[in-house]
Formats: C-alpha cells, sequence, structure tokens
C-alpha cells in the first residue's frame, strides 16, 4: 500500500464524512447523516457503533473465563444509510465511538463524543493499492489463475475450509519455498491438496501474488451492497480470542446461543439480547493427550486445550439437551442446560465424530468423517448403530481402516501426511460431512471428496448413494417440503435436490464476480420459506427467497469474517460466527457472534 503524506492524513481529517448527530436521550437513538465532500448524501454506508475500549472480562483460566462464572460483553451494532445518507445509531451505556466503512471510500472514525451538528465530508478513497485492500477475500481469489480450471477448484476445495484464500495474510508475496512449508503444515492439519498440486501450486502463487501486488487495480470490486440494507441491523458480541475458533453454533428453545470453541474445548452460552455470556469447559478424562485421538495434528499450534474438538451441536426434541459431537474422540457429549453438567457416550468404531442432527423419535444421528461411516446413537437404549457407507475402492477401503494408525504415527512425530500419494479426488477421504434429516425421517449425507449425497433408510438400514451433478456438496438441510438444499462449496452454488423426483436444480450465488465465493454451509428459514447461506470467502451472509426466487446479500462488519453455520430464531433473525481457523485471521483478531435483523 502507498504511504500516506502529511498532506494525504490533512486530507482525511478536513474531507473526513459528513456524519450529522443529535445526541438524544440516553433512550433514544443518534441520528446520524453521511454525505460525500460536495454535499451529495452517500448511501449503503455502514455505521458501525463499537466500543472505544473492550469490555473487561476474567481471562483467568489460560486467557478465558472461569468456567461457570457469568461474563458481560458490549455489543457492537451495525446499520446502513438509506438513500438520504441517513441512518439511526442506538446510544451505548458505555464510551462509544462509530466507524463509517463503504467500498470506494475511506474508512472515517468519530468518537461518540463528538458528534453533532458540525459537517465532516466521507472522502472518496482513489489509491489503487488502498481500494483493492477494501475488497474482501473472494475478489482477490477471483484473480488467481493456475491455468488449469479444475486445479484451481481443488485448491479452493482444500485450501479454504479453514481460513478464507485472498484475505490479508494469504495474499501477501511468499516464496515458493514458503508456500510449499505451509502447504505441507496445512496437510497435516487436514487438507487433501493432491501430490501434484502440493508441487504446481507454490510456484503459482509466488508469482501470482508478485503479479497482483505489482498492479493493484486487477483486484475487481466485490458484490456492491444494496440499498434495501437500509432496513437491516447487524449486532455483533465478541466472544473467545485470537486462538479460538467458533466453529458451530446452536440456537436453543430457551432463547440462549450455544457456541463450540473448536480448539479450547469451551462452550459459549450467550443471551444475544443482552450480551451477558457463560462459558462452561469440557474437561478430558483422566490419561487423554492433548489433541485426542489426533495427537500429533495441532502440536506446532500456539495455544490450545483440544481434548475433545468440539464440532457441531444439536438439540433434542424430548429434554432439551445438548449433543455436541467432539472429532478428536470416539463419543458423543450430552450437555443439560438446566444442570451444566456434561455426560459422556462412549462408542467403540468409527472415527471423527462431524455433524449432529435429531430425527423426531429424539434419536441422535451424525457423520464420521475420517471413518466412512454414519452414527446413530438411540438414546432410550443406548446403543450405537453404525452405517458403512460404500468405498471407491479396495485401496481406499484399506487406507480408511488405517487411518487411526495414520494418525498415531503423526502423534508419534512422523510427518507421514506429507509423503503419501493423494490423488484429486481424495482417495481414502470420502469425507461424509453435513447430515440431516428429513420430515419422512430418512437420514441424509453430503460426502464431500465422492461428489455425492446419500440417503439411510432407518426402518430398513438400506443406504442409497446418489451422484451429484457438481463438485463439493459440503453441508445440507431439509426444507419443509422435504427438499434438500445443499452448498456447493468450490463451485459458489446452492442446489436444491428434489428427492421424489430425482432433479437437481442449481442456483448460482450473488457474488461479485461471479463463481468466486465458497458458500461452507446454509439452513433453511421453514416458515418464510427462505434459504440463508454462509458467504464464507466473502464476509457475507446469502439470503434465497424461494418463492420469489430473489437473493440478498448482508455485508459484514470485519473483514475475513469466516463463517461456517447458520441458525434461524422463530422471529427471523439469523445467527452466524466468524470461524476462521485460525482465528488471528479475522480483521482484528477477535471471533464474534453475530446477529442479523433483516429488517
Amino acid at each position: 500500500m502507498h504511504a500516506r503524506t502529511p498532506q494525504r492524513r490533512a486530507g482525511i481529517l478536513w474531507a473526513g464524512v459528513v456524519a450529522t448527530a443529535l445526541l438524544a436521550s440516553p433512550a433514544g437513538a443518534v441520528p446520524i447523516t453521511v454525505k460525500d465532500p460536495e454535499g451529495k448524501p452517500v448511501a449503503t454506508v455502514m455505521v458501525s457503533r463499537q466500543p472505544v475500549k473492550p469490555a473487561v472480562v476474567d481471562t483467568s483460566d489460560n486467557g478465558y473465563p472461569t468456567s461457570g462464572r457469568p461474563q458481560q460483553a458490549y455489543i457492537e451494532l451495525a446499520r446502513f444509510t438509506d438513500a438520504q445518507g441517513h441512518a439511526d445509531i442506538p446510544p451505548a451505556e458505555h464510551p462509544w465511538k462509530i466507524r463509517l466503512r463503504k467500498p470506494g471510500y475511506q474508512d472515517l472514525t468519530v468518537m461518540a463524543t463528538d458528534l453533532g451538528s458540525k459537517a465532516l465530508v466521507m472522502a472518496p478513497e482513489h489509491d489503487p493499492a488502498a481500494l483493492a485492500a477494501q475488497q474482501p477475500a473472494n475478489a482477490w481469489s477471483s484473480t488467481i489463475d493456475f491455468g488449469n480450471v479444475d486445479l484451481k477448484k481443488e485448491f479452493m476445495l482444500q485450501c479454504n475450509f479453514c481460513h478464507q484464500q485472498g484475505g490479508p495474510l494469504l495474499r501477501r508475496e511468499r516464496s515458493a519455498d514458503e508456500w510449499s512449508a505451509a502447504i505441507k503444515r496445512m496437510v497435516r492439519y487436514g487438507a487433501r491438496l493432491s501430490s501434484e498440486g502440493q508441487k504446481e501450486i507454490p510456484a503459482l502463487l509466488e508469482a501470482h501474488w508478485k503479479k497482483i501486488h505489482a498492479n493493484p487495480a486487477l483486484v475487481p470490486a466485490g458484490t456492491p451492497w444494496a440499498p434495501a440494507l437500509a432496513k437491516a441491523t447487524i449486532r455483533e458480541l465478541p466472544i473467545g480470542d485470537s486462538m479460538s475458533q467458533m466453529h458451530d453454533l446452536l440456537l436453543h428453545s430457551n432463547g440462549m446461543v450455544y457456541v463450540g470453541d473448536n480448539l479450547q474445548d469451551r462452550v459459549y452460552e450467550v443471551d444475544p439480547a443482552t450480551g451477558k455470556y457463560t462459558v462452561y469447559k469440557i474437561a478430558p478424562r483422566p490419561g487423554e493427550q492433548l489433541g485426542g485421538l489426533l495427537a500429533g495434528r495441532l502440536h506446532d499450534f500456539p495455544k490450545h486445550e483440544t481434548y475433545q474438538g468440539i464440532h457441531s451441536l444439536a438439540e433434542s426434541p424430548k429434554d432439551h439437551h445438548i449433543f455436541i459431537t467432539p472429532s478428536y474422540q470416539r463419543r458423543l457429549i450430552e450437555f443439560d442446560p438446566q444442570t451444566k453438567a456434561f455426560t459422556y457416550h462412549d462408542m467403540d468404531g468409527g472415527f471423527y465424530p462431524h455433524t449432529v442432527r435429531f430425527d423426531a423419535k429424539d434419536r441422535v444421528w451424525f457423520t464420521l468423517a475420517l471413518s466412512n461411516q454414519v452414527g446413530m446413537y438411540d438414546r432410550t437404549t443406548q446403543k450405537y448403530t453404525l452405517y458403512d457407507l460404500p468405498f471407491r475402492s479396495l485401496m481406499e477401503r484399506i487406507t480408511v481402516k488405517l487411518t487411526p494408525f495414520i494418525f498415531k504415527l503423526l502423534g508419534w512425530g512422523i510427518p507421514i501426511a506429507n509423503y503419501v500419494k493423494v490423488d484429486h479426488v481424495s482417495t481414502g477421504v470420502p469425507l461424509p460431512y453435513g447430515i440431516d434429516i428429513t420430515p419422512d425421517g430418512k437420514a441424509w449425507i453430503a460426502r464431500l471428496h465422492t461428489d455425492e449425497i446419500a440417503s439411510i433408510d432407518p426402518d430398513t438400514g438400506t443406504v442409497t448413494m446418489v451422484k451429484t451433478p457438481f463438485k463439493g456438496p459440503r453441508r445440507l438441510r431439509s426444507d419443509k417440503d422435504g427438499n434438500l438444499w445443499i452448498v456447493a462449496f468450490n463451485e459458489s452454488q446452492i442446489v436444491r435436490y428434489t428427492p421424489s423426483t430425482g432433479e437437481f436444480l442449481r442456483l448460482d450465488l450473488p457474488v461479485v464476480p461471479k463463481g468466486s465465493d465458497t458458500p461452507y454451509s446454509l439452513n433453511v428459514d421453514k416458515a418464510r420459506h427462505q434459504v440463508w447461506v454462509n458467504g464464507t470467502n466473502s464476509d457475507s451472509v446469502y439470503r434465497y427467497d424461494i418463492a420469489t426466487q430473489t437473493w440478498s446479500m448482508f455485508p459484514m462488519q470485519r473483514h475475513v469474517t469466516f463463517t461456517r453455520d447458520v441458525e434461524i430464531s422463530p422471529k427471523g433473525q439469523v445467527y452466524v460466527t466468524s470461524a476462521s481457523f485460525p482465528s488471528w485471521h479475522i480483521e482484528d483478531a477477535q471471533p464474534t457472534l453475530i446477529e442479523i435483523t433483516p429488517r
């Protein structure tokens, strides 16, 4: 980026934003008006209310609150200006400021005590490097050209599921050797980039980012912010720290949001209305290793307390207990929201419990990502049933069966994963991933690396595989009619599958540049017949209205807001978490729980 001269800095202060604010009584909203240097109103400016200093919370337990001790965080809030450049911001009870942000203009921060009738001016941004830096990761990654479309799709599939590609830390210039070392580390963490890709891509990335940084004007603009955003409110609550990973979340029937910190084995119980939260730490059993059954995976990560590896959460329709999949153990974990007690339900087989859902009979269904299975736990009989999914080849069968031994070798410090040949279709790791239950009681599964979905009939045990006409089916949800909505991760699409007809309907995300996002997950608002989708690489969340076949996009407050799960309230509010691994990729290295109220 170009250095700012004293004259340029002075220009920013003079030209800032015209923000006219009348500080009303504490109960009233603060009206904000935003204009450009010529006095014209600026629409769709993100007006963020932020604390001057973060709330003081307990950090006595290795940097986190003591288990069971209530905390109070400060809620951040954002609204967007309308066509007249107006937005109303509720005041906070603590010292606060506003940050004004809109692509094409320079950010401006104004202390609440300085808001008044005096006009400030929001300055357009003209520096190509600064304009490029404003764009989300998908705009940057859209410029990547390996001269091979399939190799780029593989790269996005395997290198974009922990953090964004094109974010500030991933677009800086590195040598091919540095890229190679980073890729080897990612392979140990779980990426299945092909051996060919591991050899070819480092040099391609070195050359590419040199080219882009030499000419930042090559970075295109991201998705424009629509006028309808003036009706939306986004509230954000900081939880955890730069070493956390707020992986999945659950909006419980008690009104609380439960968030699992995958790297620190803590469950956050959050009251989204007030910002009060309590952390509950899941203790390891005596003798369990740090890292659990995957002890060598994160041996060089700066700080983690991962014995369980909290992944996904689901609520029982019967007693409202929460069941959690701990990826690093062979068990399910049950949490009672009333007593706050954790109960372990161990199982003899399976490897890497992943996504979890309940059926109407209070049975717990979950994928076992690394043993190519689906599990079902019957709470009445307290017994597990494991369903084997078909293998693509004998070699895959052998590799899957050896997976626990391979991870033992990693735990012993033998970097076998860096030397095993990996093909372009990830033979040996078919990866059953997302799961949901349709109204007829069947369990449906997305198998990521084989481009398939599958159904299991619990009455007969029959497993049926269905090939998808798209790549990267990651997570899926059923709508009220029994149709399945599926994210096509490296196709930048969502897909509707109708089981009764076998028809697939593919829908492009409304992202700019076209095809540049990697949707991680989605959820269906059955009451409003809408689909909400994670804009994982674009700092956004999308909404698709099924009846009108129209899209909306909601930008997030922080750059590098990588989300991977969606929950929807009865009132239509939507909850996501910034879940980058690691969280220090996020703009201020602070993961958050995010609430979107569309209107």
